[in-house]
Order: C-alpha cells, then sequence, then structure tokens
C-alpha cells in the first residue's frame, strides 16, 4: 500500500531556534510563492536578530524580508494563536519544540534538518555561500511540498 499524499496545506508555521535565518528565509519564500492561497509565518524556539546575510540571500532572488521582525513561538500565540495545519521545524530545537506543542495542536509536523549556516567561517562569499545553500535547499523543498 503506497502513502497517501500529503494533506492541502492552509497555513503553514516555519520555526527554528531563534527566528533569525533559516525560518524567516523560508516564511519569505513561502510567501512569495504562495501567500495569496497559504497564510504563513515564522517563528523561533527563542527570539533572536535578522540575521543580514539571510535578506541578502534573499534579495538575490528578489525577495525583500527586511520588515521581518523575529518572534518566539510564545509571542506568535499571545499575538494570534497557533491554528496551524501544518509546521515545519528546521532545527533540533525547533522540533522538539513543535512536537510539544502538538499535544495541544491539532497540526502535522514535519522535520527538515537544515544546516545553520552562521556557523560558516571563512570569507564574505564562502559565508553567503552557506546562505545561499540553505536558501536554495528550502525553496525546493518548499516548492515542492506546498504546490496546489
Amino acid at each position: 500500500m503506497e502513502p497517501s499524499p500529503p494533506r492541502k496545506v492552509h497555513s503553514v508555521l516555519f520555526m527554528c531556534a531563534h527566528n533569525a535565518v533559516r525560518s524567516p528565509m523560508a516564511e519569505a519564500m513561502a510567501k512569495h510563492f504562495f501567500g495569496r492561497s497559504i497564510y504563513v509565518q515564522s517563528a523561533g524556539a527563542r527570539r533572536g536578530e535578522v540575521d543580514p546575510f539571510a535578506l541578502a540571500v534573499l534579495e538575490e532572488i528578489g525577495i525583500d524580508a527586511h520588515k521581518h521582525r523575529p518572534k518566539s513561538v510564545q509571542e506568535l500565540e499571545e499575538w494570534e494563536g497557533l491554528n496551524f495545519d501544518l509546521i515545519i521545524s528546521l532545527s533540533p530545537e525547533a522540533h522538539h519544540k513543535a512536537l510539544d506543542l502538538t499535544r495541544t495542536l491539532a497540526a502535522e509536523v514535519e522535520y527538515w534538518p537544515t544546516p545553520d549556516p552562521t556557523l560558516t567561517q571563512g570569507s564574505r562569499e564562502q559565508v553567503l555561500d552557506a546562505y545561499r545553500g540553505v536558501r536554495d535547499g528550502l525553496m525546493r523543498r518548499i516548492k515542492d511540498r506546498l504546490k496546489t
């Protein structure tokens, strides 16, 4: 018996550790490609500061995410609640938090292990290449998973 195809997603939450690199990139790209048909948000297990390299590599593909303000899952829950069909966690810390949330939420959780480009050392171009790799990997997965 073949596994059933994933359900149509109406709302998605991308989560990472600080809502500073991976989840804001995923949110911006998902909004860019699917924002008319899917409600998209992002949050971190904890709140950090937006990473300028993340913004730069999004700009390279024509996506402006400068208005993004990092938020924690707790802040998001207080502001608007957590009514999502799908939670996509991008870091181990976020995945544990997402699984904890599903004790009280009827959301599907998917774990997309995504490298943390902030750990890359080297020249500016080497660091940017690491961010581009994360961006491109997330973009492929987002387009594949959220297509209608």
